[in-house]
């Protein structure tokens, strides 16, 4: 049986290197960045032995050049909603783009991070040691469908990303309300990052790879398809016509309609009427959010059919579900962080 490495030291690390001063090596605990250093603090949660929550929000004063080396297998989960930072992990260079999902797969590794001086920097990241991954990806019934080795092709890195879903949205402010409220429970925390996982874990890894294979395409074509479902999350508003998206890819448009058909179980535009109301449903639970705020928001230019098509997926009109909502909830594009205790 594989053992789990103390991958906390990663953390640790990156903390120490930052100034932060902690007091533990693998425990709850606020950390306040330095005022000489900038301002804001890391939030780390660790409602398990072999699972970390990191809440960043912060800004430096200065530019900041950070390095350091990872020792011990892991699997990092990130939400950056606010700033921007590079990254060079083994001589490559690599971006963390603002409203992004990042997963990524970190064996021993070399690395160096910028941050640029006055930028607010909010982050939600997960971190799970590689024994832990092996553990929630082994088949029931089937034993293990994939492997950490594999995933890095036998390197000290890959990383995945994308824009940041409607769904997984809805469990990070959840998420986030529950640790501002700062009397959670450890079980509600690792049932909201198990969510995020086993989301993330579906899109990146799985993505109807074996139906997709099945249908003869290729993993370039895979590729080519998962960029333009990114491409149409990014422009949920004003999305392209199928032709312009084929062209956008370098695809032909037939076979671009029937590969995202076989990657996901639906068509392109019904996907993306999926994730229209999935993002109005989160835009809902705002307290400044109107009904027809929420319809143009996601692209519905006819209030009654947006009403209809969300009375249909979710059994409950806009209306009545902006009446019911609870008050007090922040910015859906920059949820609510702690402050610091």
């Amino acid at each position: 049986m594989e053992q789990t490495a103390d991958f906390h030291h990663n953390f640790n690390r990156f903390f120490d290197s930052l100034g932060l001063q902690r007091r533990h090596t693998g425990r709850t605990e606020t950390m306040p960045i330095a005022p000489k250093l900038g301002e804001g603090a890391i939030y780390r949660y660790v409602p398990r032995c072999d699972m970390e929550l990191i809440v960043s929000d912060y800004t430096l004063h200065q530019d900041h050049t950070l390095q350091l080396q990872t020792d011990s297998p892991m699997v990092e989960l990130s939400y950056c909603f606010q700033g921007e930072r590079t990254a060079h992990i083994t001589g490559e260079r690599y971006e963390y783009a603002q409203d992004s999902c990042i997963l990524q797969f970190v064996d021993s590794a070399e690395a160096r991070f910028e941050f640029g001086a006055g930028v607010p920097f909010s982050m939600v990241g997960i971190g799970i040691p590689a024994a832990t991954f092996h553990h929630f990806i082994d088949g029931a019934d089937r034993g293990r469908t994939l492997d950490f080795g594999r995933i890095t092709g036998g390197g000290s890195y890959r990383m995945f990303s994308g824009p940041i879903e409607p769904t997984p949205a809805v469990v990070l402010r959840r998420l986030l309300q529950a640790v501002c409220a700062g009397e959670t429970w450890n079980l509600e925390l690792e049932i909201r990052i198990l969510e995020l996982l086993s989301s993330a874990f579906g899109r990146f890894l799985f993505d109807g790879k074996e139906e997709a294979q099945a249908a003869g395409l290729t993993k370039t074509d895979m590729a080519k398809i998962r960029q333009a479902r990114d491409i149409l999350l990014r422009r949920m508003t004003e999305p392209p016509k199928l032709l312009e998206l084929a062209r956008m890819i370098g695809m032909n448009d037939f076979k671009l309609k029937a590969g995202f058909k076989e990657m996901f179980g639906t068509t392109l535009f019904g996907y993306l009427r999926e994730k229209r109301l999935e993002k109005a449903y989160y835009l809902l639970q705002q307290e400044s959010m109107s009904v027809t705020e929420a319809c143009c928001e996601v692209g519905y230019s006819n209030p009654s059919y947006f009403a209809e098509a969300f009375r249909e997926k979710y059994g409950i009109n806009p209306g009545a579900f902006v009446r019911r909502r609870h008050c007090g909830e922040g910015s859906p594009s920059r949820p609510d962080f702690p402050s610091v205790r």
